[in-house]
């Protein structure tokens, strides 16, 4: 199921881009809007590789990764592929859809950020609360 996953986001991001690509807009916004999108989703894709076989569609507690991106962010994967896809939106004046993007994706990875943190917590118990003392969402 991981595997489906990955290959889903490199699909939707895929699409999006190069759609973005073939159809720009003129101006600065464009440009900025595309680096940021470009930034986002490189540091989407690195979580994803640290994160390494712990990664599960659902809240699942393999290992708890602290190292790379995960010594900062507890989740970057939610955090980069936000920032990703809702500067694609803004690339392309999808204002309303990067509005209701952001709405929907914060709310939804929230929910899922308190499952897997109950999760962690239930196995690893003090190391995660260290953990989570020393980094942010």
């Amino acid at each position: 199921m991981g595997r489906v996953l990955i290959y889903g986001d490199i699909a939707l991001f895929g699409s999006m881009y190069i759609y973005s690509l073939v159809h720009p807009r003129p101006g600065w916004q464009y440009i900025t809007a595309m680096l940021i999108a470009t930034v986002g989703y490189a540091l989407w894709f690195t979580a994803r590789a640290q994160l390494g076989k712990s990664f599960a569609a659902q809240a699942e507690a393999r290992e708890l990764v602290t190292t790379g991106l995960y010594s900062k962010v507890r989740n970057p994967i939610y955090i980069f592929s936000g920032v990703g896809i809702a500067a694609l939106c803004l690339a392309m004046r999808w204002y309303i859809v990067a509005t209701a993007f952001v709405i929907v994706s914060s709310f939804c990875q929230w929910m899922r950020a308190r499952t897997e943190a109950a999760v962690l917590e239930a196995k690893f118990g003090d190391a995660y609360r260290q953990y989570r003392a020393q980094t942010w969402f």
